[in-house]
């Protein structure tokens, strides 16, 4: 289904080409004056160059010969050079019906279907989830969904961190702690057992222990990097207490996840990048990409055109360890062997701009990945609080996400204690509108900017926040309730009517901008596109339900017409708001 824009677009393409004019001149936009026009075409103003006229004189050619379109209720030619453009009503409602009997209501699907890999969540095991977590799962989540409605074939990886020194200091902490576990012995020649020695509460009480004694105590950190190495080259021992800290933690990261509404593909882990490094350094030292350089073997990656200086991509370090650079080049190395995407997009702090630049460069250089794979990096800013430095807790401390969200549900119930509800409904209630208030504060703003965490304002049951935005589908629940409980038939053969009020009129409007609003939030990785959109419709249907009378209309054919406008639009917003990850409760 060709979108508004491009219908508009076709009229005057035929119209410029009639003139005598290019038809690439055609080009059409939204107004930036809507108090003048709904839509615009600027093309006179560049065509007046190549043609060597007044822009006024090219556009006013163009209007005379669209004058009598019928789909037009005005267009005119405006002082520079500018087409204003109104459209015909009937043609607007025309269009708002074929969204009513489309399935994607009227988004296109794309006719080329990439593989994509995104790798968000920036989770580690033994850690609980922290605020920090919050921008990578929801952005990229979000990202994802998008691009899956559009009809890519997206995998979203966690890649969690599981093969550091965070499990060689957890094992050495236990081994202190518990020396009589069979882990330990290398001895044991038995099973070891199935149930963990410990708890998520457990290892959320251990690594920061062990992580700050081993700051203090310079034998106890070598003690925790040679349990590291041999984990890495493979004791049985630690293989198996390794396998339990994945097992508890993985456990509870998808308690917290579902939590958020965020769903992965793959669990995968840096581990699961191991066997693809030998053969991957191999491959750069025979084919001369990789060099010694002060003991480390690196690859240069700085180009001629640099402006600033792009370190080299260090591979392993002078002792012969790996790296977070050596992991990542080799779970491109599997992603590229299991996927072989088009596009990989990592969902990252924007801070670590320059090592994913050198990770970038190095894999495209060593030829790892094809010149034809984009490696994209989507770095995100922080959430800060109203101090304006990173969000902590009152001591200064990171906060849990768990308990940010405990938090908020709490300020939404006491909102909403008045409510005639059950506890069980307003408690799922509060929970969904707690989540909203969360993502949708933070979604709404572009992902690469901080932005700044202010609770009061997200629960806002009004204004441009995630509860207005369920309020509105909840609103339209209702109506469409109404409508069943008083028994009124909905004559599905019967279109939606031109609309007699303006604010009908800016309902259609804004629903027209769907497919153009969910194809721009893929390809600039943009789920504020979505936010914005959901706000403009959520506002125009809200001034549209107060200034007319919809299930009670003595009209009968306003009242089938209104009816049907309001179901578009709460099954546009609910799909939107699944984009963003949002789920609308049945009341509020």
């Amino acid at each position: 289904m060709k979108n508004i824009i491009g219908l508009i677009q076709e009229e005057l393409c035929g119209a410029f080409k009639k003139a005598g004019y290019n038809e690439k001149y055609a080009k059409v936009a939204l107004s930036n004056r809507p108090d003048l026009c709904q839509y615009q075409c600027n093309g006179a103003l560049a065509a007046a160059k190549e043609y060597h006229k007044a822009p006024i004189q090219i556009a006013g050619e163009i209007v005379e010969i669209l004058n009598d379109s019928e789909n037009f209720k005005e267009i005119t030619a405006v002082k520079p050079g500018f087409i204003n453009i109104t459209l015909d009503d009937a043609f607007l409602a025309d269009f708002i019906n074929k969204m009513t009997v489309s399935e994607t209501f009227g988004c296109d699907i794309t006719a080329e279907p990439e593989t994509v890999v995104i790798d968000y969540g920036g989770a580690n095991v033994a850690k609980p989830l922290h605020v920090g977590h919050l921008r990578p799962a929801i952005i990229g989540e979000s990202i994802k969904r998008i691009a899956r409605y559009i009809g890519h074939n997206v995998i979203g990886d966690v890649h969690l961190g599981d093969w550091g020194l965070q499990i060689g200091l957890i094992i050495t902490e236990t081994r202190h702690r518990n020396p009589e576990l069979p882990y330990f012995d290398e001895n044991f020649e038995g099973e070891y057992p199935k149930e963990a020695p410990f708890t998520i509460s457990d290892l959320e009480e251990i690594y920061p222990y062990a992580s700050a004694y081993s700051k203090e105590h310079p034998e106890y950190k070598e003690e925790a990097q040679e349990a590291t190495v041999q984990l890495q080259t493979g004791r049985k021992g630690y293989l198996a207490l390794w396998q339990h800290i994945i097992n508890v933690s993985i456990k509870d990261l998808k308690r917290m996840y579902t939590k958020l509404n965020v769903e992965f593909d793959l669990w995968k882990k840096e581990s699961d990048a191991q066997p693809y490094i030998p053969d991957m350094i191999k491959n750069m030292k025979e084919s001369g990409y990789a060099h010694i350089d002060d003991g480390a073997l690196v690859v240069d990656v700085k180009e001629e055109t640099d402006t600033k200086e792009i370190p080299p991509c260090m591979i392993l370090k002078s002792n012969g360890a790996t790296l977070y650079n050596t992991t990542d080049l080799a779970t491109i190395v599997e992603r590229k062997k299991l996927f072989n995407p088009s596009k990989i997009i990592y969902v990252v702090d924007k801070r670590q701009s320059l090592y994913f630049e050198q990770v970038f460069r190095c894999a495209k250089k060593t030829k790892i990945i094809d010149a034809g794979t984009k490696l994209i990096f989507l770095g995100f800013g922080t959430m800060n609080g109203k101090d304006g430095k990173p969000f902590k807790t009152r001591d200064g401390g990171i906060l849990r996400l768990e308990a940010l969200l405990n938090d908020i549900e709490k300020q939404v119930l006491e909102k909403m204690k008045e409510r005639n509800m059950n506890e069980e409904e307003i408690n799922e209630t509060a929970s969904k509108i707690a989540l909203a208030a969360v993502k949708y504060g933070d979604l709404s703003n572009q992902a690469s900017k901080d932005y700044i965490f202010d609770m009061e304002r997200f629960i806002s049951f009004e204004g441009n926040t995630g509860p207005y935005i369920l309020y509105t589908i909840v609103r339209i629940k209702s109506l469409l309730a109404k409508v069943k409980k008083e028994n009124i038939t909905i004559d599905e053969n019967i279109p939606i009517a031109p609309s007699c009020s303006q604010t009908g009129t800016d309902v259609m409007l804004s629903l027209c901008k769907w497919s153009d609003t969910v194809h721009a939030a893929y390809e600039e990785l943009a789920p504020h596109k979505i936010c914005q959109f959901v706000y403009e419709l959520s506002d125009a249907f809200n001034k549209f339900y107060h200034e007319n009378r919809i299930v009670n209309n003595e009209d009968i054919t306003l009242r089938n017409s209104y009816i049907k406008l309001s179901r578009l639009v709460g099954n546009v917003l609910e799909t939107a708001t699944n984009l963003l990850g949002l789920e609308a409760p049945e009341r509020m």
